[in-house]
């Protein structure tokens, strides 16, 4: 038996000694810096000239179309190399190289086609990459289960994009994505609307908001770096969708106001999921589900540039608790940060944070000044201030009254900072069509602000541990595929 075991370890040295010295990972991760070297050339060439340039009648590079472009080559870069070490030793290491590498060059193709056939087609082919990505461990049957629904969801999205895009071009006689928004105009209404819806759906599928997060759930198969790519670049692609065929939506408020309900439902439930939630992977699943619902939701208020801003955080965030998943075990210490200041002083010091957030951001940005959907955005922000500034409050290890001192300052700069990319990026894609058209104030915002606030209160009250009804209800509402589920019985039988 031991000499069985010495064996196998010998076996096993020499793949990864072998695997080591495959040319694939060492290219591909110097050809993706490349690339990013490449975009933030393009980045700086847009941000000074202020405009974009059209290539061959099959890509417009702009502002949007320079910031995906860093964004992700920079996410991808940091996969490449992290995978080097994480992948040492698969049997299909050349192969995953050469996804990740592939998809990276798909999802640029994708940002940057201005022809509707090189985009649908870039959507497709990013959707089976990333297929492809969740069922690697081939020999795995929970692995290729959890590809096969992902791809069924991804087809999906891909035949809706693909029937809207035709129902553009069909109406307007281009087959150039400026083309049509160019005749937004002239299309006529019936079919306006079944092609915004149809995109809509696309884009929905595509960020796993509800009812479509079940391929999200059940991709846990994916490995880590996988994982990483797909939660800080590939959802985000519902929001470089509606950003793209945003002219499509001016002074339709009933379209945005339903892009509002759907965005915010999926951000309440994807939070409310993540609280019952024991894995480490599938709470960081909920989570994006979560902050996809936000971008959506970004994207029904109008504020198209605030949805970028939202994916380029978020991606930096996803990417970065995907990484260091591994890491992610408590650590507590007897008697060490102890919470000795009362439960009042935490609520005082959190609600005076957020509403200074709040002014923050309505100085440095201009929104929230104005009786418009701008003024439900600084609301998100001054709910979304409180509960990182209480959650802080109550995970920081700090003396109590430094604790309440410092944890405002840190809360606040980084509000300030988010509200500097947030004007940064504005300018940077104020070429891109309805980068930025406020909407007026409805019903809707209103009673949506309400069951945001009764959220949050029930959230800090534990009504969802203290309800056993809500509980199982919002575990049932996770479950992913039962055929990808990774912990049976039967896979721990030796038999």
């Amino acid at each position: 038996m031991a000499g069985q075991t010495r064996s196998n370890e010998a076996v096993t040295l020499s793949e990864t000694a072998t695997q080591s010295d495959s040319l694939v990972p060492r290219a591909a991760t110097a050809a993706v810096w490349a690339l990013f070297l490449f975009s933030l050339g393009v980045l700086a060439l847009t941000a000074r000239a202020g405009g974009g340039w059209s290539v061959l009648d099959l890509f417009v590079v702009d502002g949007l179309t320079a910031v995906v472009w860093a964004v992700v080559t920079f996410f991808s870069g940091i996969v490449h190399s992290y995978s080097r070490r994480y992948m040492a030793g698969d049997r299909y290491l050349e192969g995953f190289f050469g996804r990740i590498f592939a998809f990276t060059v798909v999802v640029m193709t994708m940002t940057a086609a201005d022809n509707v056939g090189l985009f649908v087609a870039a959507w497709l082919a990013m959707g089976f990459l990333m297929a492809s990505l969740i069922g690697h461990e081939r020999e795995w049957a929970q692995a290729q289960a959890a590809a096969g629904t992902a791809r069924r969801y991804f087809l999906a999205s891909s035949a809706l994009l693909a029937a809207g895009v035709a129902i553009l071009g069909w109406t307007t006689g281009a087959t150039a994505i400026t083309g049509i928004l160019q005749e937004a105009q002239q299309i006529p209404r019936l079919a306006l609307l079944a092609a915004v819806c149809c995109l809509f759906l696309a884009a929905t599928i595509q960020s796993a908001l509800f009812p479509f997060h079940t391929w999200l759930l059940s991709s846990m198969t994916a490995p880590t770096p996988a994982s990483a790519l797909m939660h800080a670049g590939f959802v985000n692609a519902g929001g470089i969708l509606l950003t793209r065929f945003a002219p499509l939506l001016s002074g339709e408020t009933l379209l945005l106001s339903a892009i509002v309900v759907v965005g915010a439902f999926s951000a309440l439930l994807g939070q409310a999921m993540l609280l019952v939630q024991t894995d480490v992977k599938r709470k960081l699943g909920a989570s994006t589900m979560a902050q996809m619902g936000f971008m959506i939701l970004q994207c029904g208020l109008g504020f198209f540039a605030a949805a970028v801003t939202h994916l380029v955080l978020h991606g930096f965030y996803k990417a970065y608790l995907f990484l260091s998943s591994g890491e992610a075990v408590e650590r507590t210490t007897p008697g060490v940060g102890k919470h000795t200041e009362s439960s009042l002083a935490r609520v005082g010091v959190s609600l005076l944070t957020a509403l200074g957030g709040g002014v923050l951001f309505a100085a440095l940005t201009g929104k929230g000044t104005e009786l418009n959907s701008g003024l439900f955005l600084t609301f998100i922000v001054v709910l979304t201030t409180m509960h990182a500034t209480r959650d802080i409050l109550r995970r920081a290890v700090l003396l109590p009254w430094l604790r309440l001192v410092s944890v405002p300052v840190i809360v606040l700069t980084a509000i300030g900072a988010y509200a500097a990319l947030f004007n940064a990026i504005s300018t940077i894609i104020s070429g891109a069509p309805m980068s930025e058209a406020p909407t007026e104030l409805t019903a809707v915002h209103g009673a949506l602000a309400v069951l945001f606030t009764a959220a949050y209160v029930a959230t800090e009250l534990g009504w969802h541990r203290s309800s056993e009804r809500l509980y199982v209800a919002l575990l049932n509402v996770s479950q992913p595929d039962p055929d990808t589920i990774l912990t049976r019985k039967e896979d721990y039988d030796d038999a």
